[in-house]
């Protein structure tokens, strides 16, 4: 199959315009896929600018510029016209360091992190991969405080941490924002799993729906409604309720450090996870709305719909 001359000018014409074009399904600020998303964020820890084309609006560019470079996936990072390639090379490039090369971006910090494990965290990592092989732990940290472990091979370019008779394996990013933090083991009323607390972080505070109630009847508290659209439909957010899918994060980030938030969902739980990243990005202030608008439903208004 040839690609279309018209097509073939098109993308071209992109390619001449600016310098650094990613090729993706959605945009920088939505990626609608997961390979997209681990490309933009690979990307958005060099470059404050670069051009992204959504494929998905386009079927000619996302047919014709698999022809166009002979790669047959999306994304497809292009850099002064030359195809670097996927999310996998960009990730693989981003952590040797041939990616700041090539932007003339000063090469990583790969200092280790000097982190904690306490001994409860250790045992449960441990236990978890007593029958694992040929993968290790690995921890990404994102830029708004996400962190997410999995066991994976390990990479060549890897920075690696010793806590606690374990190692930790990080990208270069996520080694810089590592620094310092404290691995736990937590029991809650949600369940038990592993918990990250950043330097100098608060610790986030329970509220009930009945001090919920009085607080917003006071206005003496913001409310963030994190459940997704699906829930939203079947009980509609409180009349107070900020909705963070509406805002996004970057946008509630940008309020006041010591504004008093808590955070909602369905049942608590969700809800708990998002309060922890406002926590890490400096949030003095944080409570989790524990039973959500569930409990809100069975003890303060009974014309909520329980689901």
């Amino acid at each position: 199959m040839s690609l279309n001359p018209a097509t073939r000018e098109r993308i071209q014409a992109l390619l001449a315009e600016h310098r650094v074009v990613l090729f993706m399904k959605g945009n920088r600020q939505q990626p609608m896929c997961g390979f997209s998303a681990a490309a933009t964020n690979t990307l958005n820890e060099l470059l404050p600018e670069y051009h992204t084309v959504n494929v998905l609006d386009d079927p000619e560019i996302r047919e014709g510029i698999k022809l166009y470079g002979d790669w047959p996936t999306i994304p497809q990072l292009y850099v002064e016209g030359e195809l670097v390639g996927g999310s996998d090379i960009i990730h693989q490039m981003y952590g040797s360091g041939e990616l700041h090369t090539l932007f003339g971006i000063a090469p990583p910090d790969r200092t280790p992190p000097v982190i904690t494990i306490t001994d409860a965290a250790a045992e449960a990592i441990g236990q978890g991969m007593a029958n694992a092989q040929d993968v290790v732990l690995h921890l990404e940290i994102g830029p708004d405080h996400s962190a997410g472990f999995q066991l994976a091979p390990a990479g060549a370019h890897d920075i690696v941490t010793h806590a606690n008779g374990l190692d930790v394996h990080f990208d270069p990013a996520s080694a810089q924002r590592a620094r310092g933090i404290v691995i736990d083991w937590v029991s809650t009323v949600q369940g038990e799993g592993l918990s990250l607390k950043f330097p100098g972080a608060q610790e986030i505070k329970s509220l009930s729906v009945h001090e919920l109630k009085s607080l917003l009847a006071a206005g003496g508290i913001t409310l963030i409604d994190v459940r997704p659209a699906q829930g939203r439909a079947l009980a509609a957010p409180l009349a107070q309720a900020r909705v963070l899918e509406d805002e996004g994060y970057e946008s509630l980030a940008t309020l006041p450090k010591d504004t008093p938030l808590a955070f909602i969902c369905h049942h608590g739980n969700s809800s708990r996870g998002i309060a922890e990243r406002f926590v890490a990005h400096g949030f003095s202030n944080v409570h989790n709305v524990e039973g959500g608008m569930d409990a809100w439903a069975a003890e303060i208004d009974p014309d909520v719909p329980r689901y």
